[in-house]
């Protein structure tokens, strides 16, 4: 398929995350185009706004921003209007809503989203736990996860947890191994929510062929064979079953589509911990 390509020009006066993550989710609803990503951050001075316009004039397309200093959304505006470029306040709407309800006028504070609060530690925190638990590493500590994903190797385990553990979830992970038990452990935690993942045979071999010859390894192994593969998925459901551990099959879902689903998951099990207590 032929794409078009465009130029999107990010302009924001913090890290340019938020534009990145609206901008990359709508451009994903066209696939017959795509954009030629130019990401302007910490735009907090005129010089500094002065120099993404030269850039932008040099390459005319999409500007999207995220300007609390409405002097300097002015300019830009102004200046985009004049090269014939379309030009949205990405958050204003939002802005305009919350002011609306709130009947408060918002503080133009650039970057306030990202400025260290408890909530960013939690972040940090969960990060350095789930890097430190990822692949059945320090089972001794798992008492102290939130979430324990078990899944046969290439069921997106880590990076699954990884997407989490960016939402503040402690997140552990086990790989399930033919002849390797699990430690005993796993089946009487009391705190973490235990989930298994599972995916389609045929999912799971096109991964790991993926993955043997990246490593230029020998594809004669039960690793890849169907069979082998479709019997590991079926001990490791029967595993799920028999502790009554929920199920979540990814072979069609997205990473952020099974962390969406863990997430429904885990608010049931907190507010079951909560009663419980």
């Amino acid at each position: 398929m032929n794409r078009n390509y465009f130029h999107l020009h990010l302009v924001s006066d913090a890290t340019g995350e938020t534009l990145i993550a609206v901008s990359r989710a709508v451009a994903a609803l066209f696939q017959s185009a795509a954009s030629i990503e130019h990401v302007y951050p910490l735009i907090r001075s005129r010089a500094q706004l002065d120099r993404a316009i030269a850039e932008i004039s040099s390459a005319p397309g999409i500007v999207l921003f995220t300007l609390v200093d409405e002097e300097l959304s002015e300019v830009l505006q102004a200046a985009c209007s004049e090269m014939g470029s379309p030009t949205l306040s990405v958050l204003q709407p939002v802005l305009s809503l919350f002011q609306s309800y709130l009947g408060a006028v918002s503080t133009s504070r650039p970057g306030a989203q990202h400025m260290l609060n408890a909530e960013y530690f939690k972040r940090i925190d969960a990060l350095n736990f789930t890097m430190m638990h990822d692949d059945g590493q320090q089972p001794e500590n798992l008492e102290q996860a939130d979430v324990l994903l078990l899944g046969v190797s290439r069921t997106s385990k880590t990076p699954t947890s990884i997407y989490l553990a960016n939402r503040g979830v402690k997140t552990a992970n086990i790989p399930l191994v033919p002849g390797v038990p699990l430690p005993s452990l796993v089946t009487s935690l009391k705190k973490p929510l235990v989930i298994g993942l599972i995916a389609s045979p045929e999912r799971i071999v096109q991964i790991r062929q993926n993955r043997l010859l990246t490593l230029n390894a020998d594809q004669e192994t039960p690793y890849v064979d169907r069979l082998s593969v479709a019997e590991e998925i079926a001990q490791s459901k029967k595993l799920f079953v028999a502790h009554g551990w929920p199920i979540i099959d990814v072979t069609r879902r997205s990473i952020e589509e099974t962390a969406a689903a863990i997430m429904d998951f885990y608010k049931e099990h907190k507010l079951r911990l909560a009663t419980e207590s």
